[in-house]
């Protein structure tokens, strides 16, 4: 599962990911700023993840302000790096 998670990173780092309008929607309701969710996902700590028949879910804590954030991040080879939702599991 670690593989994943570097592929997840290095899409993010080259730009080939796409955020959809309920991940921003779901950003903003949990006042999570891009400075959060971009420390999560590329320097934070995985603290789980759960299979879904829709993509994995993964939960990383922020070093940025120690911010708990769940996503769904359907990837595979072929296509582009897709968040579908992030959202603060805890405050």
């Amino acid at each position: 599962m670690a593989g994943l998670l570097q592929r997840i990173r290095q899409r993010f780092l080259t730009g080939d990911y796409y955020l959809s309008s309920h991940a921003e929607e779901e950003m903003r309701e949990d006042d999570l700023d891009d400075q959060t969710f971009e420390n999560a996902l590329l320097k934070g700590n995985r603290q789980g993840l759960t299979r879904d028949p829709r993509g994995t879910r993964y939960r990383l804590k922020s070093g940025h302000d120690g911010r708990v954030i769940q996503g769904r991040m359907p990837t595979d080879e072929e296509e582009s790096l897709r968040i579908i939702t992030i959202y603060a599991l805890e405050r």
